[in-house]
């Protein structure tokens, strides 16, 4: 057990050190200006979706699809945990970094998740809220816990998603919070509201998500807005108005999905709607020139989750990437490195072993008052998805 400590000690320290001296994290991270895709709901009956056949028993391959800045990565662009997971499992990983936006993740998948044919990912990690729309629409394959014993030590704060109680088609990759940042030279007085954003002296250099839960969530909390409650058309409107002049009259100057890091590296935009581990590690590789905050009226929580599509043929191996993922000692070595939320039980123990300072960062292991102030954007039902996003469409295209 000592030498099993030192040798996560020294995997956590050194991807603690591989953030603050990595490259080319942002060249990923710029996949260009998503294109927004809506999906319509089908009001016919839907044929239900036979799996495909498992071939993990002699197939020790999985391709795996993501995000960007989502996993350790040393200075050659390899990923350590990923190695050490190849080494003890015989499983061979493809791992695309080509998730910018959920939307335009979607778009370019639908028709084959609709068939259940293979999308060229064993396992995809998506937000809840679309993995909630992958599961009401039958796309997702059942999950074996038997092959996944570390389900154990998955945070009892999210084992019971209103979309897939007892977590039986999904399973939380990371979290994180949406909020504020901005560049610390441009803007020395700092930020403390959505509505700061606004200001005529960031005119044209405010950047927004093109995620609309997280950019809409913030505005309508800035209005007074329950987002987890029983709001209506009525706030997502009152919201819309103000999202919608701020677009017209040129103070938001960009809307896009991860591709927002480049624009505050190039100063293109001085202040961002922003996702909380992607300012760490923005700073980690340009710099410390910037700032996040969770906005006074709150910000929004959510998860990135992963999923196995009905095409997968290797959904053991997926299964056994999630598996390994939930032992708590390469949890605690993967957040040194992406500073989301781990939903890991026990992660935080391992790290504070290891590294006090990042145990107590709240970013990744954050308490009960800073859950205080971040929210989750309420499940939409399938009329209010399309209307909402129709509407938030709109502006982006008009942008």
């Amino acid at each position: 057990m000592m030498l099993q400590a030192i040798r996560h000690s020294q995997a956590v320290q050194r991807a603690r050190s591989l953030a603050l001296s990595r490259r080319g994290f942002l060249g990923a991270a710029g996949l260009g200006a998503t294109a927004l895709a809506l999906a319509a709901c089908s009001t016919g009956e839907k044929k239900a979706l036979t799996p495909a056949k498992d071939l993990s028993s002699t197939q020790k391959t999985l391709t795996w699809d993501n995000w960007p800045a989502y996993m350790d990565e040393d200075d050659d662009g390899n990923y350590p945990t990923l190695i050490g997971f190849e080494d003890e499992s015989g499983i061979t990983v493809t791992y695309n970094v080509s998730v910018d936006d959920n939307n335009s993740y979607y778009a370019k998948v639908k028709d084959q998740l609709a068939l259940g044919q293979d999308i060229g990912a064993d396992t995809v990690c998506l937000t809840d809220w679309m993995v909630a729309r992958l599961v009401r629409n039958g796309y997702i394959q059942e999950l074996d816990h038997a092959n996944i014993p570390n389900i154990a030590n998955l945070s009892p704060a999210f084992a019971n998603p209103d979309f897939d109680k007892g977590r039986n088609l999904s399973l939380p990759w990371q979290g994180g919070f949406a909020g504020i940042c901005w560049n610390k030279e441009k803007v020395p007085g700092g930020l403390e509201s959505v509505d700061d954003l606004w200001d005529s002296a960031l005119k044209g250099r405010v950047g927004v998500l093109s995620e609309m839960r997280d950019t809409m969530g913030l505005i309508m909390l800035a209005q007074g807005t329950d987002i987890t409650g029983e709001w209506g058309d009525d706030e997502f409107a009152n919201a819309m108005d103000v999202f919608t002049e701020q677009v017209e009259n040129g103070q938001i100057r960009n809307i896009k999905g991860n591709a927002y890091l480049n624009d505050l590296q190039s100063e293109d935009t001085f202040a961002a709607i922003c996702w909380s581990g992607d300012i760490t590690s923005l700073n980690a590789t340009a710099g410390d020139k910037w700032e996040f905050a969770i906005p006074d009226a709150g910000g929004t929580l959510w998860n990135d989750t992963f999923v196995v599509p009905m095409g997968s043929e290797h959904k053991a191996n997926a299964e056994a990437v999630m598996n390994y993922y939930y032992d708590p000692a390469v949890a605690a070595e993967l957040a040194a490195w992406v500073n989301y939320v781990t939903p890991v039980v026990g992660a935080k123990e391992a790290m504070d072993a290891i590294d006090p300072e990042l145990a107590s960062n709240q970013l990744i292991f954050p308490d009960d008052e800073t859950l205080s102030t971040v929210h989750v954007f309420r499940t939409l039902t399938p009329q209010e998805e399309n209307d909402y996003q129709a509407q938030f469409q709109k502006v982006l295209l008009g942008s």
